[in-house]
């Protein structure tokens, strides 16, 4: 059995499922997050309890188990505390700038880089330097942090590029002067 799909999912007070078929919607106080799953897998309410059940041990189910619980736990952390993460830019010239949802990034192209945002996650530049994404849908979180660094990585030399905030970025040594 699957150690992490038959652990119960304990709801706030303030958080409210609804469980159709296989259509699960979590409110809570910073918005509501719908998502449709396999109907193998059932999800059903016990008090201030989700229980996630597999009907049989069979690989597919199996896999489906774990999976939705965490997906459904990750939803009812999102509507109660919500998702954050953030990254910094090191480079000389580089920036970033809001224009209108999406932000605009400068980091040594010939040509800005705009990236849009997702539904259920917001993107604020905080300095010119520093990108907090923030959001009640997990996925959509990873997802922007995820296009915005694939951007402009970090690389080894330098260390210049967008790396997430407190990321170590592996340093290789560059060329020696003067070996023989």
């Amino acid at each position: 059995m699957s150690r992490i799909g038959k652990k119960p999912i304990v709801l706030p007070e303030n958080v409210h499922v609804t469980v159709d078929g296989g259509t699960i919607t979590v409110k809570g106080p910073k918005g509501s997050l719908t998502k449709t799953f396999d109907a193998l897998v059932t999800v059903r309410q016990e008090g201030n309890e989700l229980l996630v059940e597999r009907p049989n041990d069979e690989k597919y189910s199996k896999q489906l188990h774990g999976t939705v619980r965490a997906i459904v736990a990750n939803m009812v952390t999102g509507v109660t505390e919500g998702f954050v993460k953030q990254l910094e830019i090191k480079g000389i010239g580089f920036r970033a700038v809001m224009k209108g949802t999406s932000v605009q990034l400068n980091v040594g192209y010939s040509h800005p880089v705009i990236v849009d945002t997702l539904p259920n996650a917001n993107i604020e530049v905080v300095s010119p330097s520093d990108i907090k994404i923030s959001g009640t849908d997990k996925e959509a979180v990873g997802e922007i942090a995820a296009r915005i660094r694939n951007v402009r990585r970090p690389e080894p030399y330098l260390g210049k590029g967008i790396a997430y905030k407190g990321e170590r970025i592996r340093r290789k040594e560059g060329k020696k002067a003067g070996k023989k």
